[in-house]
Order: structure tokens, then sequence, then C-alpha cells
């Protein structure tokens, strides 16, 4: 709800904080940046101190982020206090994985993945709709005051359903290896988002990528000369997590960028009110909770292999058709276009996050979901930045003073293209990939 409540409030929240809207992708970034530098160490602490008890400090931090983000009075302040909720989390979602992962069977997998979506789903339902208004009609600072009341109701809900697990004997923690994904991420990430702004020379990000990249390299070399590294990506080479990993970063690159895309090309792009764009955006949340209640039928029927193909295709003509939207296209045509946008995303989640587990051993669930969710998040934060460029090269290359409604179809027709990229990908997995998962779905 948190993201989406944000991205309808972006516009108005540029305009407060005198900011072009596409620089306040930095915003997004930064909360991705954080994502990615401490999501590595998430598997670990939960096998350290205990599942419930880091999810609950998630909770917190998370909370604490938010009223921060409420009082900022500038740029600099709101992207700090976007990298301090994206420490907690970079520690909820991880964490909630492996609780589920070690809490059910490999049959009931599928059904409990489901289950788990299905109240995360009324987020995007409400978040658009309750941003929209409060940014019309109050003010924006009040989108993240609404988290409090739900971190305190986690936090009690936690600490009396949830096990605090905790692994027996973990493995140490990769100390360099930390330092160097963590300098690798947030500078690639950060640096990315600084192109084309006028907050730094154009000289800088440039260097912050390049030291990024220098990073990541040095870790990758020093990942294969220890015993336990951070993200290991040895774990790759099992078929049914390397196309979850790999083809679904592909998927999620032009998923990631929808939320801040498709909100300011209606406010931005068509003229409508927060409220009127958080209406239209909310319509991919329904389309989604209806292929949640039917994932598993269509696995059961047609296997992860076939699925992910095709609803990979399907996915980026849904997204890539958002470009089609204009001042004179009806509000009816473009509600039923963000609906369908919902739906093969939805699908593609499920057998994504599904068939990750599908050969993994409880043991491994930790160091798997630490590798699977930092690479997914980083992706999602990517597709943002991606995005922006895009929009940013348009408005440049048709010369326009600001943003306006032909800036953007080159940007939709980009994402639609990353998730259609991810079917070679996909296409290795053998036909029977998975066939115990959808078997118990």
């Amino acid at each position: 709800m948190d993201a989406t409540v944000l991205a309808t409030s972006l516009p108005a929240l540029a305009r407060d904080l005198n900011q072009d809207p596409i620089t306040l992708k930095l915003a997004m970034t930064a909360y991705v940046a954080a994502l990615g530098v401490f999501i590595p160490i998430s598997g670990w602490m939960a096998d350290k101190m205990g599942a419930r008890k880091v999810f609950r400090a998630a909770m917190i931090v998370f909370m604490s982020g938010s009223v921060l983000c409420a009082i900022s009075t500038s740029l600099a302040t709101f992207v700090a206090a976007r990298f301090l909720q994206g420490i907690g989390g970079a520690m909820m979602v991880p964490v909630g994985r492996v609780i589920i992962a070690r809490s059910v069977t490999k049959a009931e997998l599928v059904r409990a993945v489901s289950y788990l979506t299905l109240p995360s789903l009324m987020g995007p339902v409400v978040g658009p709709l309750l941003g929209g208004f409060i940014t019309t009609y109050f003010h924006w600072r009040w989108v993240f005051l609404i988290n409090i009341p739900f971190c305190i109701l986690g936090l009690y809900l936690a600490g009396r359903h949830i096990q605090n697990f905790v692994e027996e004997h973990p493995a140490p923690l990769d100390v360099k290896g930390f330092m160097l994904t963590s300098l690798g991420a947030a500078l690639i990430m950060l640096g990315l988002s600084l192109f084309g702004t006028h907050l730094v020379d154009g000289a800088t990000p440039v260097a912050m990528c390049a030291i990024g990249a220098v990073s990541l390299a040095m870790y990758f070399r020093h990942a294969r000369q220890v015993e336990f590294p951070l993200l290991d990506f040895r774990l790759l080479r099992i078929p049914t997590l390397h196309a979850s990993v790999v083809g679904g970063s592909l998927f999620r690159i032009g998923l990631g960028a929808v939320p801040f895309l498709l909100p300011l090309a209606l406010q931005e792009g068509l003229g409508m009110s927060a409220f009127q764009a958080g209406t239209i955006t909310c319509a991919s949340a329904f389309g989604s909770l209806f292929m949640r209640l039917i994932a598993t039928r269509v696995l059961r029927r047609y296997g992860f292999r076939t699925t992910l193909m095709v609803n990979a295709v399907l996915a980026g003509f849904a997204l890539a058709a958002y470009g089609i939207f204009s001042i004179h296209t009806p509000y009816l045509l473009i509600a039923l276009i963000v609906l369908m946008g919902g739906v093969f995303p939805a699908l593609q989640f499920t057998c994504l996050n599904s068939i990750a587990y599908a050969d993994i051993d409880n043991r491994d669930a930790g160091r798997v979901t630490s590798l699977a969710s930092v690479i997914q998040q980083l992706s999602l934060g990517l597709g943002v930045t991606v995005a922006g460029i895009v929009l940013q090269l348009s408005n440049h290359v048709q010369g326009h003073a600001s943003i306006v409604e032909s800036d953007f179809w080159p940007a939709f027709l980009v994402i639609g293209l990353f998730s259609i990229a991810s079917v070679p990908v996909t296409r290795r997995l053998p036909p029977n990939a998975g066939v115990e998962l959808s078997r118990g779905g």
C-alpha cells in the first residue's frame, strides 16, 4: 500500500519540494537501493537471531522511516527517509518468505504463496484510491502517516502468531561480501537515477556507476573463493531457481516501472487529478486478485514452463498497451486495459515466486531467499530508472518544455519488451519443471 500510495502522490510531492516529477524517481530508487544493501544479510539475520525477532524489528524501522518521510521538507531529507524505510522493507519481505518456506511442505507451497499474496493485494486496491484521495483533498504527508497503525497491528500479529525460527548452526556472515555488494548495489542504483537530473554534474553518475560495477566485479571474484558467500550465485545452477531469478528479473524490470510511470502518465500526460489516477491504477489490482484465485488451476493444467513463456508475452503486450492512452481515450477503456495489465503479471509473479523453491532444501531457504529477493528488488528498482531515462530521452528528442502525453509511449513500449525478453530464459526449463508444486496447488 505504501508503494502505490506514494506513486499517485509523486506529482504533488514534486511540486511541493520544487522538483521535476521525473526527478522523484530518486526517492523510489533510494528505497530499492536500501533493499539491495540489506536484503543480502536478511537471511543470515533471520537464521542467527530468529525470524520473528527480525521481522518485528524491521517493522519498527519501517515505521520510523515513514514518520521521517512525512515531516521531510527537502528532496535530500525525503530521499534519506525513504532509504531508512527501505532498510525495514529489506528485512520484512524476504524474512516473511523464509517463514513461509519453512512452515509448509513443497506440495502446499503454491497454495501458501497464493494465500500469502491475497492480503497484500488489498494494498494495490486501496493504495491508489487512498493516496489519490489524500493528495487531492488533504496533503501528501498523510500518505506516510497511515503506515503507523498498520505497523502497530503487524507487530502485534507477528508476536502472537509467528514462530521464532532459529537455525542451530548458521553459516558465518560474509563481511567482505556485504561491504562489496552494499557499495556496488547502492552506487549503481543511485548513479543511474541521477542521470539526466540537475542535482549533480554529468560526471558524477558515471563515476558512481563505474565504482559500483568494480565493487560488484570484485564480489563475484570473492564469492568463488569463500565457502559461504553472502550471495551464493552457485545456487543459480539449479534450473528452476535460475528461471525464477534470471528470467524473473527481466520481467520485473518491465513491471517495476508501472507504479512510477502509469500515475505520472495519467496525471502529467492526461491531466487527471491524483484521485482520478488512483481510481484507474487500482484496476490492475482487481485483475491481479482475479488471477491469483485461479493461478493454481492454470498451473495444474499447463505447467510452469508453458505458463511462464506464454504469459510473459501476454503481460508484455498488456504493459505496452498503456502507451496508447490519450486525452481522447474513453475512461472505461483505460480502466479495462489497466485491469488486464494486472491479470497477466499476477500469474507471472505466482509462478516465479513458487518455482524458486521447487528444488530447494529447507536448510538453503535463507540463502535462496536472500539471493532471489535482492535480485528481484533491484530489478524492480531498475525498472523505475529505465522508465525515467526513456521518458527523459523521449521528452528531449521531441523537444517538449515539460512532460506531455506523447512522451510516454516509448517508455511503455520498452517496459513491455523487457517482459517478453524473459521468454528465452524460461524456455530452457524442462517440461516437467515444478510438477510437484503444480500438483500440490
